[in-house]
């Protein structure tokens, strides 16, 4: 399962400070539709159907099902940028 760093959890944080989303929301990975081996993050409202739930401290991520099987040995981490636009990166775990 994806795990989450700190920086990514504060980041994450970060990115929905200030946006009009509900409580529940979190930022969901899927595949990119014109780019093969592509991955895209955007905000959800609330997961999809089939999408995996993974829960860190205050925030959500959601892992389309198409996905789950590629970031099985990933962790998210995140370095920080302008305010709001941090930028995300996959590791292997060890």
């Amino acid at each position: 399962m994806l795990t989450l760093t700190h920086n990514a959890v504060v980041a994450i944080r970060d990115v929905m400070a200030g946006v009009d989303v509900p409580a529940d929301a979190g930022l969901r990975i899927s595949a990119k539709a014109d780019e093969a081996g592509a991955l895209e993050l955007a905000l959800a409202s609330q997961p999809q159907a089939g999408d995996q739930i993974i829960e860190a401290e205050d925030v959500r991520v959601f892992v389309a099902e198409d996905t789950v099987a590629v970031l099985d040995d990933k962790s998210l981490d995140a370095q920080p940028g302008t305010p709001g636009q941090p930028t995300f990166r996959l590791d292997r775990r060890a």
